[in-house]
């Protein structure tokens, strides 16, 4: 790229993967830390009511402001400086939200307690996952994860999230 310029072209392949179900249906997008700039466009695309929760370590809440233009935001940080102390699961009880759907990004661990809520109440969600990508085309399996069937690919509980992801029906995956 350092020796490229203006007007230069180069080769891309993309889009890859597959993205958030964004048909008409009262859902919750939820953002953590660096998964919350995807649910910008999320919102942008997403039909129906919206709730938006964003969780963040501090009063640094970045993008909240455009997010506020697509639903109703609700913030928790985890030093409790603005929104719910705690996490985003925790603004979501204190305020007593509900959907039919969750739409997830963030941390592993934020995931896992996400997909472990909606299972409880019977939310249907789905998660974006991060995982470091090599090929991107799905040969490599550096970017898998647990998956609850077998991968037709590797014949092993796995799912290649360059390819099958990076969205997840969270039943389908296993954090």
């Amino acid at each position: 790229f350092s020796n490229l310029k203006a007007a230069d072209t180069i080769k891309v392949l993309g889009p890859l993967g597959n993205g958030f179900p964004t048909d008409s249906k009262s859902t919750i997008l939820i953002g953590g830390g660096i998964g919350i700039p995807p649910m910008l466009e999320v919102a942008k695309q997403l039909e129906g009511e919206k709730i938006i929760v964003l969780g963040f370590r501090d009063s640094d809440t970045f993008l909240a402001e455009e997010l506020e233009s697509y639903g109703n935001v609700y913030i928790a940080s985890e030093d409790g400086s603005i929104g719910t102390k705690g996490n985003v699961l925790d603004a979501i009880r204190e305020n007593d939200l509900n959907a039919k759907r969750i739409l997830a990004c963030g941390p592993t661990p934020m995931l896992r307690a996400i997909k472990k809520y909606a299972k409880e109440k019977g939310i249907e969600c789905f998660l974006s996952l991060e995982e470091k990508m090599a090929c991107g085309i799905g040969a490599c399996l550096a970017c898998t994860c647990k998956s609850s069937d077998i991968d037709s690919h590797s014949k092993v509980r796995n799912k290649r999230v360059c390819t099958e992801g990076p969205v997840f029906n969270a039943l389908e995956v296993e954090l």
